[in-house]
């Protein structure tokens, strides 16, 4: 609450122990207690990084002061050496009132510190787009236009985007664009980012421009390796996109948009999936509950036309969500898998694959949803953990049903009064036995081998007795197994070995049929389990129920219980293909990436078993096979089945295969597997199975992205078919992201209330709104009243607005997780403030160009600091900054280029708001504050501008292919150069710059940032008011580094808003002299006896100048009772941490946290005991010299 953290540093080893996310809390609390900076909404510790703690040997951190401190860092690769480097409240003049302020109007900003500033009208005003008067015009503003506010402190961003959350109405703000216009900036900057008016407009734009959209021409004219091509993965058409969407989207237009910058010829296709089962189920769902009708009340033809109603209302959601989440795809090559064109690619791959005798027609057992009455793929198919004796509820059934039991029952051995127990799970499916099986070794049944049995309500039934080894273990259970080939996957295999009879008894809506006997004929399968039970009970054959843990298959759709079911489907044989897949990633041909994903590639596909593609539907490409009706066939089983690409060959083919002259046929009522369509989608969008311009210059692709759940759902499909009907892979590589999980770790499902609407997060969201989304939907209500009580658990406040970028850049940073990510929206948050930084940080830096400027750019003379270069000389920061740009470009390209987008993140993320923001803004600042008019001045200030301008354009195009719409914006408001393009979507990517690395920089820095930090540890720990500036003396051992530190000495100053602050040389020589051991030795020990000190490392001191200072008394009490808060505080923890089952009782992200919060509060007391310890030595010294009273120094 307020505290201001410190980072952790390692005396002599300035390490610094790293976390991956910014916490918002340690935004907000400096975003209420700053007023004076341009950065103080983001302190130092807002990093990619840990919250930030110090530990030092004689002083640290009592964080008081409104400003934060951090240490030095580790050594890092070169192109991150100085990561995260920050002062806390960044760019600004010092810690002084606001300059043109009477006495009074400070001393009352003063008093009002800590409170939220309100906006002004003219604030009001440009946030609303009204034009007013002053403030930066874009490129062109000057100077003069630099001046601050009435009543407000110059860099006011972060103080406007707290008070803007409350003055700006983002309902009422409406776009004055018209739509594939480009937006007008003459106006001026809004004080403080703005999410809607940042983002709109942009989309329409770029489309109209044709910057996504490639022509045939182009791409058949490129070398492969300059094209970049890509198809979506299709989403389905079942209603909004999701957030696993969104990463799936951020992911792909970052590689997108940074291909096309670099030059390549790049094509992102997007579209979408007709997702038969989902589609179908959603839409019978929600007429039943609108209209109370079924897809059968309205018949075949009215229903299809139902759900194209559905299509073209939840396409279109999807496609403007798809568009504000800026994907750069060419919406002109929109693809939907029902179009006629990809129907036609759908047709045609089925006549070619059964033609070479891939697909066939069979009857095998299939998972079946009887709710639905389709075949289910495994993706359809939910597996629960469930108890003993637990208690489901399924559609279409009005009783819970038993599962995780055991039913033990007797088949008596015909003849004979002797028995054999069995016991199953299923005791409903006892009527479609045949057989019973048991080991052939088993002593207890030897004599029983092939022995008949009789079956206790189907008399006239042939059941024997089989031996099997494989499917019998005879140490479980009785040692016998009940078969029923029918209806069980072993007990299928087990038919077919025995040559069993398959006798189905299952109706395909789940009732009994004729073949499980008069007694059950017609009843629920879970009605006749109750009634089965009855009847073995009365004639003396049941023997108990037992306890039996197991995994349950449901319907992912429906929820009902999966039935094995014997049913006539249309399969394909896949063993060639599969084959021929798995050569291509063992040759290295296709490469997926992470690289263990291979081996469930391998797993998959060397056991691979035919596909049944068939479903049970009404929405989705119907089959095109046709039964031959007449003449009519003999049995059923020599029943004729042709296909063809329309009725008329289809009846040719009959013709040609029955011999008649005349035939009659009819077209299977079934439709295929949504992954049929979805399989043939890299080559079907290009226009497949026509040879046309888009096939030949976009066809292979180079790159499949997506989820790795369906690496062989869907990516293995593509592989097999395109190998099959092109004889090509469809692109050389797979790259398959981590999957999306809410922050408890638990899968993204409507039924908990956890799935999150992307554009909930961009636009913001109530509670209120979120549990109405709820109630809106199709859950059932028993659903929606657990969804909501989770709901209300994880969004107790809504949730925020964060803008696209925000979500997209922090989704990006989430990818390090490996597997899964546990995202937590509230970590997004904290990016949508760093957009304000960047916002800010930006209008602040345009101010500096003068009217007209216009770059020039960098020459490498001044970068190797000759003094002759016309575009003005280069200081050590000058020189400094453009390393580290150059090393954050060389860090970007890598990362993105080895799918490292967690990395592109770190560097763009440090660059922007640890090197160039919080340090190089203020080191610049007097550069332009002075009043010198020598050439020497404006060559130097010459120079900055060059430096400044490259930050702002290289950095922005570094963010852009991650956040395109704020890059957009600041872009365009940049001043005119010779290299800066209409859009930055077509900007150079900017490349790493050898002739800037400068490796001594690097090592200087480090030290001056420590010395930063440490003397701002001090201030905070002094809990010193921003109006005091101290005087400060560093010292080190190393002669090089101390010419450095003296070199310096007025940069160390203005950051770290001290006096004056002197270098301590040998000898007596310089600035100081040092003292006897240690970097300060020589020095004048009573000179030192008023300062407290801090160590920066084994090899460098600093000092702050107590002398001056007042109430030293008084900030001893302050500390002391901090001390004695936080030591409550940390009692606490650890009375928590002490009880009985902690780490079993309490859930693991909570004991984190609870480890995290000790961690910081034991050394926060080390920080504060030091400062009170250094306190009371200066104050006993200065009242034994003076006897001052009070404890305060004479």
């Amino acid at each position: 609450g307020g505290r201001v953290h410190m980072r952790r540093v390692s005396l002599f080893t300035h390490r610094q122990i790293t976390r991956p996310f910014p916490r918002v809390a340690d935004f907000l609390s400096l975003e209420r207690r700053s007023r004076t900076s341009l950065s103080r909404l983001f302190s130092a510790k807002t990093q990619i990084l840990p919250p930030p703690r110090l530990s030092v040997r004689s002083l640290t951190t009592a964080p008081t002061r409104k400003m934060t401190s951090e240490g030095p860092k580790e050594k890092v690769p070169p192109q991150q050496d100085v990561e995260n480097g920050a002062p806390a409240d960044g760019p600004t003049d010092g810690a002084q009132p606001p300059q043109g302020l009477s006495k009074s109007a400070q001393k009352k900003l003063e008093k009002n510190k800590d409170k939220k500033p309100k906006m002004s009208k003219e604030e009001k005003e440009a946030l609303w787009g009204k034009k007013k008067e002053g403030g930066n015009e874009g490129a062109g503003a000057g100077d003069a236009k630099e001046k601050k506010k009435k009543g407000k402190p110059e860099g006011e961003g972060a103080a406007a985007a707290s008070a803007s959350k409350t003055a700006f109405d983002k309902n009422a703000w409406t776009n004055p664009t018209p739509p594939g216009e480009k937006k007008s900036l003459t106006h001026p900057m809004e004080s403080s980012y703005e999410p809607v008016i940042v983002e709109a407009a942009w989309d329409s734009w770029w489309e109209k421009e044709g910057f996504f959209s490639p022509t045939a021409e182009q791409g058949k004219n490129t070398l492969p390796q300059k094209k970049f091509v890509m198809v979506i993965p299709p989403p389905n058409v079942t209603g909004n996109l999701h957030i696993g969407h969104t990463l799936t989207t951020a992911i792909e237009d970052t590689l997108t948009r940074w291909h096309r910058m670099k030059g390549d010829v790049s094509l992102w296709v997007p579209g979408q999936d007709h997702a038969g089962i989902a589609t179908q189920t959603v839409v019978e769902r929600q007429i039943q509950k609108l209209e109370g009708k079924t897809r059968h009340d309205y018949g075949r033809e009215a229903f299809v036309n139902k759900v194209w109603e559905w299509k073209k209302q939840k396409g279109g959601n999807i496609c403007m969500q798809t568009r504000r989440l800026a994907a750069s795809v060419d919406w002109s090559r929109e693809a939907f898998t029902l179009d006629d064109k990809l129907s036609k690619a759908v047709k045609e791959a089925f006549v070619r694959m059964f033609d070479a005798g891939l697909i066939y027609r069979g009857t095998r057992l299939v998972s079946w949803c009887p709710h639905l009455r389709t075949a289910l793929s495994d993706i359809e198919v939910d597996t629960d953990d469930v108890e003993p004796f637990s208690k489901v509820s399924i559609p279409g059934f009005d009783k819970q049903v038993e599962v995780g039991v055991l039913v033990h029952f007797l088949y008596k051995i015909k003849g004979s009064d002797e028995t054999v127990e069995v016991a199953t799970t299923r005791i409903e499916t006892m009527l479609g036995d045949t057989a019973v099986a048991v080991h052939p070794e088993d002593p207890r049944y030897k004599h029983l081998h092939g022995k008949e049995l009789e079956h206790p309500f189907i008399p006239g039934r042939k059941m024997v007795i089989v031996t099997d080894p494989e499917l019998v273990d005879m140490n479980f259970g009785t040692g016998a197994v009940k078969i029923t080939p029918a209806h069980d996957p072993n007990d299928y295999e087990c038919g077919k070995k025995h040559n069993l009879e398959f006798i189905n008894i299952l109706t395909e809506d789940g009732k009994i049929n004729e073949n499980g006997g008069e007694m059950f004929k017609g009843m629920h399968r879970f009605e006749c389990r109750l009634q089965i039970i009855e009847a073995l009970t009365n004639k003396g054959l049941f023997v108990k129920k037992s306890a039996n843990p197991m995994r349950l298959g449901k319907c992912s759709r429906t929820g009902d219980i999966i039935e094995p079911m014997l049913i006539p489907q249309w399969w394909v044989d896949c063993k060639d293909m599969a084959r021929r897949s798995v050569e291509a990633v063992r040759k290295g041909d296709l490469k997926i990436v992470p690289s263990h994903h291979e081996q469930t590639w391998y797993n998959w596909l060397e056991n691979i078993k035919d596909w049944c593609v068939s479903r049970q539907l009404w929405w989705g490409h119907r089959i095109p096979a046709y039964k031959v009706v007449e003449p009519a066939p003999s049995s059923v089983e020599e029943t004729v089945w042709v296909v063809g690409r329309s009725k008329e060959e289809a009846e040719e083919r009959a013709k040609q295969k029955t011999g008649a002259a005349s035939v009659k046929i009819e077209q299977d009522e079934d439709v295929l597997d949504t992954w049929f369509s979805s399989g043939l989608f890299p080559f079907s969008v290009f226009g497949w199975p026509d040879q046309t311009e888009e096939l030949d210059a976009f066809f292979p692709t180079s790159l499949l992205e997506t989820g790795h759940d369906i690496l062989f759902f869907w990516v293995a499909r593509m592989v097999m078919m395109s190998l099959q009907l092109t004889d090509r892979l469809p692109f050389h590589t797979v790259y398959l992201h981590a999957m999306v999980r809410d922050r408890h770790g638990r899968k993204m499902s409507k039924s908990l209330g956890n799935v999150i609407d992307p554009l909930e997060v961009i636009n913001g969201i109530v509670l209120d709104g979120l549990l109405q989304k709820l109630k809106e939907g199709n859950l059932p209500q028993k659903e929606i009243k657990a969804a909501e009580l989770l709901m209300k658990d994880d969004f107790p406040n809504g949730i925020p607005e964060c803008g696209a970028d925000a979500l997209r850049y922090g989704l990006l940073a989430y990818t390090k997780q490996g597997r899964s990510i546990n995202l937590d929206v509230n970590r997004v948050v904290a990016y949508r403030f760093f957009c304000n930084k960047l916002w800010n940080a930006t209008r602040f830096a345009l101010m500096k160009f003068p009217e007209g400027f216009r770059a020039r750019g960098v020459e490498t003379a001044a970068v190797c600091g000759s003094s002759k270069s016309e575009k003005g000389v280069l200081d050590w920061a000058d020189r400094w900054i453009l390393h580290r740009l150059s090393a954050c470009c060389g860090a970007t390209n890598k990362a993105i280029e080895e799918f490292q987008f967690a990395d592109a993140v770190q560097a763009t993320y440090n660059f922007w708001l640890y090197e160039f923001c919080d340090f190089y803004l203020e080191i610049i600042k007097p550069v332009f504050q002075t009043t010198d008019t020598s050439e020497a001045a404006e060559s130097r200030k010459r120079g900055t501008l060059e430096v400044l301008y490259c930050c702002l354009d290289r950095g922005l195009r570094l963010l852009c292919p991650m956040m395109p719409f704020v890059t957009e914006e600041l872009y365009q408001r940049l001043p005119p150069s010779a290299w800066k393009r209409d859009s930055i979507c077509t900007a150079d990517f900017p490349l790493e710059v050898v002739a800037w690395t400068n490796t001594r920089a690097d090592d200087e820095f480090r030290l001056f940032s420590a010395v930063v930090k440490h003397f701002r540890a001090l201030q905070v720990s002094l809990d010193l008011p921003p109006k005091e500036r101290p005087d400060g003396i560093a010292g080190h051992r190393d002669p090089a580094f101390r010419a450095f530190l003296s070199q310096r000495a007025a940069d160390i100053s203005t950051v770290s808003r001290m006096g004056i602050v002197r270098v301590l040389w040998e000898g007596g020589e310089g600035e100081g002299s040092m003292p006897s051991e240690g970097p300060g030795a020589g020095a004048d020990s009573g000179e030192l006896g008023k300062c407290v000190k801090d160590v920066v490392s084994d090899q460098c001191d600093v000092f702050l100048d107590c002398s001056g200072m007042t109430n030293l008394g008084q900030t001893v009490s302050r500390i002391a009772k901090k001390i004695e808060t936080a030591e409550k505080s940390l009692a606490s923890y650890q009375k928590k941490a002490s009880i009985p089952d902690y780490e079993t009782k309490v859930p693991e992200d909570v004991r984190q946290m609870n480890a995290e919060k000790m961690a910081t509060l034991t050394e926060e007391l080390a920080g504060l005991r030091g400062a009170k310890e250094n306190l009371d030595r200066i104050i006993a010294a200065a009242g034994a010299g003076t006897g001052a009273p009070n404890g305060s120094p004479a």
